[in-house]
């Protein structure tokens, strides 16, 4: 029986990453490092600022790491101060709130940043529920945000499903054995497959996805 959805935040609810891209772009620069978008979805969309550091920058310490995440972080806000939501995010809002089924957020960003941007999405009452990285680390990749996710809506992994655009995230979902499905915002639908996703979708208005929805919805009854 389904019966919670969990969702990712950035790059799900809301395509957030060409501006966490630009500025990391900006940033490495003081490092002499250039990338671009693959290198990007390779190397960071996805991962906590901990994780990205110590893979690209293991040369800072631990405190100057944080720092500069700190940094970044502030950057992000100011920039990302309104929103828009994933294409039929809101249809899917009201599915959950009239069958209904309980709905949680599951991130690897900071909680500052997971408060700001649901805001700027006007979702922070309809996500009361908010697992961040500093929850369950070491954060995604590692199944423990899922796990704790589906502890704090009180619903087991075959009761779940998740919706996710990274790769870590994916393997963080289905490590902790969720259904999960990508969403094609920040990588291309081959990628995300091949992470464990058991479907993709472009948005939360794809056919697949409702069809899924009415047939696993009509099991509840």
């Amino acid at each position: 029986m389904l019966s919670a959805i969990l969702f990712d935040l950035d790059g799900t609810l809301a395509n957030t990453d060409p501006i966490h891209f630009t500025l990391w772009q900006e940033i490495l620069k003081d490092y002499n490092l250039e990338i671009d978008q693959e290198f990007y979805q390779r190397n960071i969309s996805g991962n906590t600022n901990a994780q990205v550091v110590a893979k690209i920058l293991p040369q800072l310490s631990a405190q100057e790491g944080e720092q500069m995440g700190i940094e970044k972080e502030a950057m992000y806000r100011q920039q990302a101060k309104t929103l828009s939501p994933t294409p039929g995010l809101a249809r899917l809002i009201q599915l959950t709130d009239t069958i209904p089924l309980k709905r949680a957020v599951v991130t690897n960003a900071p909680r500052e940043n997971a408060e700001h941007m649901l805001e700027a999405l006007q979702l922070t009452e309809t996500f009361p529920i908010v697992v961040v990285s500093d929850d369950a680390p070491p954060g995604k990749p590692d199944p423990a945000p899922y796990r704790l996710g589906l502890e704090r809506v009180g619903v087991t992994s075959e009761n779940a499903i998740a919706f996710e655009d990274s790769t870590t995230g994916i393997s963080s979902a289905v490590a902790a054995g969720i259904y999960t499905i990508g969403v094609a915002s920040t990588h291309n639908p081959e990628t995300l497959l091949a992470a464990g996703a058991s479907m993709v979708i472009q948005d939360f208005r794809d056919r697949k996805l409702w069809e899924f929805l009415d047939q696993h919805l009509a099991l509840n009854i």
